[in-house]
């Protein structure tokens, strides 16, 4: 009896897997053929296009377009990619590109500025994260591809290019004619030490040598005998992710998340955590985010947040939480394709929703322009106790203009807001550590 019942309970699992797979395999016959009948569709379309068009169009100038509006109707990240378009690709993520400067994206279905890139033309024109580029060049950005609003808005360095925003919080429209530049993108600024041995770096964006220039920027605050941190990744857009996945790794033990990617395929379910056996930084640390941290800083800040590494300051990140693959093709062409979702390690997505702070601090800020007219103000006041003055081979007066030239920057920073209320918490924590001592 016992045998069988065993032989009946092994032929019933077979059968239950043999139709399971049946039905795995008709499902996935199925797909098959609905995907073949809409390419048949397809390729009547495309066939009688270029047969019955008005105008004789080339093959690959069909099958481009064809693709370029596929893309695009997945999401705003997504994009078909013509050779010269993969090219400059490459070119941004090295950190040298033409253009006003700055990051754009597609919001609620608005060309939507992520945040202008400091020291660019569209930083000094006063362009901030949250600006709604309305029309380029006279021409309304409504149902406009990222691709398309990037090419028009890049072109030769010292060209003018007229841009209309809209501000939401002031529902203001206005005009900005811009010149283009060659723009060099410097990732770790304004390495320095503010006050009481608090270190300040930075970060405005991840690319190739971002991780390398971090770890210098942190051996020149050791060498100043920092011991905290203030890490700026205010208008950070982002870049590459396993960039941002590095830098976050110098601040947490080994074993502990950094992020995790969900998408289709069990291979793009992947969950990065820290390997850094050394834990480089083990100081206080405060992360400065606003409405133009996004993608790989919103990483690295959720990752130091969810972790209790560091305190979250400032504003809500923008919210950018997808991953795309760059996926070259046969001709030089390429797609770049939303694969993924990522997450934080408590499992949030911030997709659409972005970093909310743990000490939330609205900026009371200047325009940058208005930023820049200080500095150069300062600079010609310099000028003018030299005017007249020989300087001799020593050229010791230069060296004190730029000594006051960075007291100057440094003044900047410290009468910020955000950044004061930093600086009060990690003497705050500093506190708290020395009362846990003495207690």
């Amino acid at each position: 009896m016992g045998k069988k019942f065993i032989s009946f309970s092994f032929c019933l699992a077979f059968i239950l897997i043999f139709c399971s797979l049946g039905r795995s395999q008709m499902d996935a016959s199925k797909k098959i053929d609905d995907l073949y009948s809409q390419i048949e569709i397809f390729s009547y379309a495309l066939t009688t296009i270029q047969s019955e068009y008005v105008d004789e169009k080339k093959p690959q100038d069909l099958i481009y377009g064809s693709l370029t509006g596929m893309l695009s109707a997945l999401d705003p990240h997504s994009q078909f990619l013509t050779p010269d378009d993969y090219k400059e690709l490459k070119t941004e993520t090295q950190g040298k590109f033409g253009g006003l400067g700055i990051e754009i994206s597609i919001k609620d279905g608005l060309l939507t500025i992520i945040s202008p890139i400091e020291d660019t033309p569209a930083w000094r024109a006063g362009l901030m994260a949250g600006d709604i580029i309305v029309k380029i060049e006279k021409e309304i950005t409504k149902n406009m591809s990222l691709s398309d609003a990037v090419k028009r808005l890049r072109g030769e360095p010292e060209t003018p290019i007229t841009i209309t925003v809209l501000r939401e919080k002031e529902f203001k429209f206005q005009d900005y004619t811009i010149v283009r530049e060659v723009i060099q993108i410097q990732d770790i600024k304004d390495t320095q030490i503010l006050e009481d041995k608090i270190g300040y770096i930075r970060l405005t964006e991840f690319r190739e040598d971002t991780h390398k220039d971090f770890l210098k920027a942190i051996e020149s605050l050791r060498g100043q005998e920092a011991n905290a941190l203030i890490l700026d990744l205010r208008n950070n857009p982002g870049g590459l992710l396993n960039v941002a996945i590095d830098i976050t790794d110098e601040f947490l033990p080994p074993g502990e998340m950094i992020v995790s990617t969900k998408g289709r395929r069990p291979s793009q379910n992947i969950e990065s955590k820290s390997t850094n056996k050394g834990r480089s930084i083990d100081w206080p640390v405060v992360v400065l985010i606003n409405e133009g941290s996004a993608s790989g800083s919103e990483i690295l800040a959720g990752a130091l947040k969810d972790n209790k590494r560091a305190i979250i300051l400032g504003e809500q990140s923008f919210g950018k939480g997808s991953v795309q693959s760059v996926i070259p093709l046969p001709d030089g062409s390429g797609l770049r394709l939303t694969t993924s979702k990522y997450f934080t390690p408590s499992g949030v997505s911030i997709h659409g929703t972005g970093i909310t702070p743990d000490v939330v601090v609205t900026r009371i800020y200047e325009k940058p322009q208005e930023t820049e007219k200080i500095i150069k103000e300062k600079e010609q006041e310099i000028n003018k106790i030299f005017d007249g003055v020989e300087i001799n081979e020593s050229k010791e007066p230069e060296k004190w203009q730029e000594e006051k030239k960075k007291k100057d920057a440094r003044q900047i920073l410290l009468d910020d807001n955000q950044i004061q209320a930093a600086i009060s918490i990690i003497k705050g924590i500093r506190v708290y550590k020395n009362f846990g001592q003495t207690g």
